[in-house]
């Protein structure tokens, strides 16, 4: 059942909003962002002023290419708030010649235009260089008038996210252009205040691409120590895709992804190290169950709820809050030090794609979609991690899902999926740099909420 949203609005705002009596206007919190901004005592600026523009790339269709040295990975607007960008498809180099605007800088803040409007990213080192799509907005800051890292704390607080997506008059906005936002008032503070906000960002920016760094220092160094074939891109394999099966193993699985040249690539590749255990011997390894959705109407007797796509985003939000006692009946809570793993979903998706449980993560719930893998110790999980999240890791992991229309992966076979198994000093040297990134991310979201903090403490103390 959906709750009923009630609110209080001032007869001023009907008046000002030629007494409309639809609900939608008033719900955005746009008014309420207006007034407290009203009532500060500071100078605000217009968007446009401290901005050297605001566009998108334009609409035109695209060319996709196989190989990474003829294309540029491409941002869709779902994806700008991944921590992972290595598995987005690759638009031609030819294409973005044609038309720069598709490429982003660091220091920019993104604003998805059309479709889930005015979520948010802000252009990370890591990040600068790719292609992005044209429903997303760019803004662009004027160094000279304004600190990159401050405006993207305004703009995705509680008080710029609002006006973004409603407008100064609360209007229902569908498609965000330039001219929506450019009087958007922009509060000024002193510059040591300013400074603070915009080097939390800034930290928070360039922990998440060192993390990126460190993932692939533990995916080199996973391959270094075990000797692990390099994976051939799928574009290299051959066409059509025909494999040979005996009819022993046959007995076991008749689908023919599973026998395809990529699987059989990948299980040949761990095979040839010498030692190899199930993964159910060495971890904890569970799905929940399927379970009904009963969300607590008040935070406390619940816990923030979501979903196997959101766990993959840098800092995933809910304004659900299921039920303690359904996230303990169906062990639907997530813990640090857990590994969760896409269990269903269309092959080449997120379908067997990894993420390790920081502390960010720790207390949420999350879909029963998602396989759980709980390690002995951090060095068994950044060592699990790295190899379950490699190429090799992910083809075996998904080709165990089976189904038609959405495969579904089977839990017992899941467990004996076998993987090599070094050393517990070889674990921990592959591991290391995996761990590192999940405590660096973790401290990301911890800066640019606190650099939110200061900001929205600061406006609602009028100063």
């Amino acid at each position: 059942m959906t709750a009923v949203r009630l609110k209080i609005v001032r007869a001023a705002w009907l008046e000002e909003g030629g007494r409309r009596l639809d609900c939608n206007p008033y719900m955005s919190g746009a008014l309420e962002a207006r007034d407290a901004l009203k009532r500060l005592a500071c100078h605000k600026d217009k968007l446009r002023d401290v901005t050297l523009g605001m566009f998108d790339s334009g609409r035109e269709s695209r060319n996709w290419v196989d190989d990474e040295r003829f294309g540029v990975r491409y941002m869709g607007s779902s994806a700008i708030n991944l921590a992972d960008f290595a598995n987005l498809p690759l638009i031609s180099n030819k294409q973005v010649a044609r038309n720069p605007k598709l490429l982003i800088e660091e220091g920019w803040s993104l604003i998805t235009r059309s479709g889930t409007i005015g979520r948010m990213a802000y252009v990370r080192p890591d990040m600068a260089g790719l292609a992005c799509s044209e429903d997303v907005l760019r803004v662009v800051p004027d160094l000279e008038r304004i600190p990159p890292g401050y405006l993207y704390a305004f703009l995705s607080s509680r008080y710029g996210v609002p006006l973004v997506v409603s407008g100064t008059y609360g209007a229902i906005i569908q498609h965000i252009e330039p001219v929506h936002i450019a009087d958007l008032p922009v509060p000024r503070f002193d510059t040591p205040t300013e400074h603070a906000i915009a080097t939390k960002v800034d930290a928070a920016a360039l922990a998440r691409a060192e993390a990126v760094e460190l993932l692939r220092e533990a995916a080199s160094r996973l391959h270094k120590r075990l000797g692990l074939k390099k994976p051939t891109p799928i574009a290299s394999l051959p066409k059509p895709d025909v494999a040979t099966v005996s009819s022993e193993a046959f007995k076991d699985r008749g689908d023919a992804y599973y026998y395809s040249a990529r699987n059989a690539e990948s299980r040949g590749a761990l095979d040839d190290v010498t030692v190899n255990r199930p993964l159910g011997e060495v971890a904890e390894v569970f799905i929940p169950g399927i379970f009904k959705r009963l969300y607590a109407s008040d935070p406390q007797f619940g816990s923030p709820y979501i979903t196997g796509g959101d766990v993959f985003e840098l800092a995933p939000t809910s304004d659900k809050h299921l039920m303690k006692r359904v996230a303990a009946e169906y062990r639907l809570l997530l813990k640090k030090g857990m590994i969760v793993v896409q269990e269903a979903g269309q092959l080449g998706g997120l379908i067997g794609r990894s993420v390790m449980v920081g502390s960010y993560l720790d207390g949420f719930s999350c879909s029963n979609n998602m396989i759980r893998i709980v390690p002995e110790d951090d060095i068994d999980g950044g060592y699990l991690f790295t190899l379950l999240a490699s190429e090799h890791g992910v083809r075996l992991l998904s080709r165990e899902a089976a189904g038609s229309s959405i495969p579904h992966t089977d839990e017992q076979r899941v467990k004996r999926i076998r993987i090599p198994w070094p050393s517990r000093a070889d674990r921990e040297e592959i591991g290391a740099p995996a761990i590192r990134a999940r405590e660096l991310r973790d401290q990301a979201c911890i800066w640019e909420r606190e650099a939110r903090d200061i900001l929205e403490a600061r406006i609602l103390g009028g100063e």
